[in-house]
């Protein structure tokens, strides 16, 4: 087994485990610590007594004796040790017999992405409890201190234990929800946003596992399909020199072929449920940007058109703004900008896609003072120095 089989391997693993203990315990804490201290007595006993023929059911014995002396020591209460003993009866099943465990991971990523979870917590808490990354390494990738992501990770699963949120399948009606709530966590896996950094294949691969459990939802297929293209661009977004360089100035030779042609087959069976969706037409909107691989041009005013079906489903900054470069494109920067003021000022005030919008179409105007005065927001707004840098060179010539 290669180091990235056995990594995928052990990823999985976790997650599985975790979902499983969790689900049944109620308590995604106490879950991660009995599972921890499980994976450390494999560290010490496999080497010595061998790989046991089925880990993880051996990994699940361990937890749950773990689980176990904790309650016994804690004096939980009834209600919570009757949720411990089913656990113990499930897991001494799967152990006994040659049962497969149900894959709990829906209900985790559901959880994670309950209303009652702060929106800023979400996708932190998927990557710790899903994929099992320490909370020093998403602390990194946010741009907060270790210290400062474990406390709001440890409030968090505090959060769930005693709000009661229940490990549930949510009903359809409530899916798109959910699955905006874990899509809004990786609106920037483009790569612009140094926070991001680093993240994107494990986006992706949540975005797989999703996909994956609930395969008639064309929803997820389409928030998977979105962060492939997005990814498919990753080589063309730094030139030699690292410097920034906007979608329309990439050069297609350096996309991906085989990312976009997987998106777009998952984007096409996605489409085949007839029941679009914000995350379908986002994507959508991609798939059209990629057709410049092919025909050496793009086609705006199908963007534009693509983007008018997104601000129904999905009126939100982000996609007015989008709507307006596309207009810019297809019709005028006078459109665009017509576009950008019909905006309400409380909701682009600290947008920086907007501004910096702005003050390109400003600059293709002839307005260059308001350009440079936009220019000065977008910069001092925006946390990417390659972009920046960018940004500053455009505002020189304006």
């Amino acid at each position: 087994m290669s180091h990235a089989e056995a990594e995928l391997a052990a990823r999985t693993a976790y997650g599985r485990l975790l979902a499983y203990l969790a689900a049944g315990w109620r308590d995604v804490a106490s879950a991660e610590d009995a599972l921890g201290d499980a994976f450390l007595a494999a560290l010490e006993t496999w080497p010595r007594a061998g790989v046991p023929d089925k880990p993880e059911a051996w990994l699940l014995a361990a937890a749950r004796r773990r689980l176990v002396d904790g309650a016994r020591h804690a004096k939980v209460e009834v209600t919570a040790a009757a949720g411990l003993q089913m656990v113990i009866e499930r897991v001494q099943h799967e152990v006994s017999s040659d049962a497969i465990f149900p894959d709990e991971r829906l209900r985790l990523l559901f959880v994670c992405a309950h209303p009652a979870i702060d929106e800023a917590a979400r996708t932190p808490l998927m990557l710790q409890t899903v994929l099992g990354l320490d909370a020093a390494r998403i602390a990194s990738a946010f741009l907060v201190s270790p210290a400062a992501m474990g406390q709001r990770l440890v409030r968090v699963k505090a959060k769930i234990r005693d709000a009661g949120i229940r490990f549930e399948i949510p009903e359809p009606h409530e899916l798109p929800e959910r699955l905006e709530a874990y899509g809004s966590g990786w609106e920037d896996v483009a790569g612009a946003d140094a926070r991001r950094r680093g993240l994107a294949e494990e986006a992706i691969w949540l975005g797989r596992l999703v996909a994956g459990l609930v395969p008639g939802e064309p929803e997820a297929r389409g928030l998977l399909a979105l962060m492939l293209h997005c990814e498919a661009r990753r080589a063309a977004r730094r030139d030699a020199n690292g410097g920034y360089v906007p979608l329309a100035r990439q050069n297609v030779a350096r996309w991906s072929r085989g990312t976009m042609d997987e998106a777009e087959e998952i984007l096409a069976a996605a489409a085949r449920e007839k029941k679009p969706g914000r995350f379908q037409l986002e994507a959508a909107i991609q798939s059209a940007h990629a057709r410049r691989a092919v025909t050496g041009r793009t086609d705006w005013e199908a963007i534009a058109l693509l983007y008018e079906g997104l601000l129904r489903c999905a009126p939100t900054v982000g996609a007015r703004v989008g709507h307006a470069a596309a207009l810019a494109e297809a019709r005028g920067a006078a459109a665009g900008l017509a576009a950008l003021d019909a905006l309400v000022p409380a909701t682009i005030r600290t947008y920086q896609p907007y501004w910096a919008l702005r003050a390109h179409l400003l600059g293709s105007l002839g307005r260059a003072a308001e350009a440079r005065h936009a220019y000065g927001l977008a910069i001092g707004m925006c946390e990417d120095p390659a972009a920046r840098a960018f940004l500053v060179g455009q505002a020189a010539s304006a």
